[in-house]
């Protein structure tokens, strides 16, 4: 009997001591901290391994004032005695950023994190460093809107495109009508990246509380070209760009009508006349610029927001608003600024909304926000 105790006594104590030294574990295993003068502090619990590194699309090594590509770099932690792999950045700027760490070689999501988005062919964490307007348009508000996942599948395509469909803070209850953004993602891109990169329910949350722009339904489909539709996460960007010509054929954009009379089924759109816009980014500017023409009595504005255009996409008609965003150091500015002084000689009207950086999401989630408040002001 006293063999017994003293067994249960050592099996309790070890018990015991077994998750009390799990749960320091776990509590040392916070991945990052982010400290008052906005330096982040990462750590990475692992005594096992030989190599740590930190990858991350911020200011790893110094401070940088302009972004001009989606910068991902690479620092090496460093282990301390309880086997926890630390890195401490310089200040960063208010943004969202992703980051992953590299374990012997391979890269991995943060194992503490459960944000993460999709970027190019992998999976990354992401955090977010407030404190600016901008920034605080990235994070939910108590009195948020919904998201619902679609399939739809047009008459002429063998493939079902998902659709991400945002209706606004008390939809349910209001039992009105809406107008409706459709907002189209870029290359490599699918029905999930302006919700998880470009944070948009989140910005339309805001600015819709705050009274800035008018309640309205939000549409993100995969527009990608049939042979690119439901890409896996593996396909990458590479294979996306030897496909690109696909683009070109209009399949997303010849499948809008039968779409939208879908949806209309589904939500309460809002049938008015003037009550449509679209909007994308890169190749998705693009489609938004074809849909205007090809459909020109529908859409009353459309956002171009870093526009991979030329002169198929010029207006043919003044029924619409253009709205235009280019960064100074993207690559395609100089393209940009030749559109917009074509549209000039055509006496089309637009907005250009000029900031500094590139081709990146730093500025696409700039452009929705301001973008979204030009929207559907006339509609009753």
């Amino acid at each position: 009997m006293n063999k017994l105790r003293i067994k249960y006594k050592f099996f309790v104590v070890f018990f015991i001591a077994f998750f009390a030294n799990a749960a320091d574990i776990q509590a040392q295993n916070v991945s990052l901290t982010i400290n008052p003068d906005r330096t982040v502090v990462f750590r990475y619990a692992d005594s096992t391994a030989f190599s740590v590194k930190l990858f991350c699309d911020g200011e790893l090594k110094k401070e940088t004032k302009t972004i001009l590509t989606e910068n991902y770099h690479s620092v090496r932690m460093t282990k301390d005695s309880d086997g926890i792999w630390t890195y401490t950045t310089p200040p960063m700027a208010p943004e969202v950023y992703t980051y992953q760490f590299e374990r012997n070689g391979k890269r991995i999501c943060d194992p503490t994190n459960p944000d993460s988005v999709r970027v190019h062919d992998e999976r990354r964490s992401v955090f977010i460093i407030g404190g600016t307007p901008q920034t605080d348009m990235y994070l939910w508000d108590p009195l948020h809107g919904r998201l619902d996942t679609v399939e739809f599948q047009s008459s002429n395509e063998e493939k079902i495109r998902r659709i991400i469909v945002y209706t606004p803070p008390q939809y349910a209850e209001s039992g009105q009508d809406y107008p409706v953004l459709y907002l189209l993602h870029g290359l490599n891109g699918n029905e999930t990246a302006w919700m998880d990169r470009g944070r948009a329910a989140q910005v339309l949350d805001n600015l819709i509380v705050e009274h800035r722009a008018k309640p309205m339904i939000m549409v993100m489909p995969d527009a990608n070209p049939v042979s690119l539709i439901a890409q896996k996460e593996n396909i990458g960007l590479l294979k996306n760009i030897f496909l690109y010509p696909a683009w070109n054929d209009l399949e997303f954009e010849h499948c809008y009508p039968e779409m939208d009379a879908y949806l209309s089924g589904l939500y309460r759109f809002s049938q008015k006349q003037g009550s449509r816009a679209v909007a994308g980014l890169s190749a998705g500017a693009k489609q938004s610029a074809n849909l205007a023409n090809m459909y020109d009595s529908t859409f009353s504005s459309i956002g171009l927001f870093s526009p991979v255009v030329g002169g198929k996409q010029l207006p043919n008609n003044n029924y619409a608003y253009y709205w235009i965003g280019g960064g100074t150091a993207d690559f395609f500015h100089h393209r940009i600024n030749k559109f917009r002084k074509r549209m000039q000689r055509k006496h089309i009207l637009y907005t250009m909304y000029n900031t500094k950086g590139g081709h990146t999401w730093r500025n696409w989630r700039v452009y929705f926000t301001e973008y979204a408040q030009t929207l559907f002001w006339n509609q009753r």
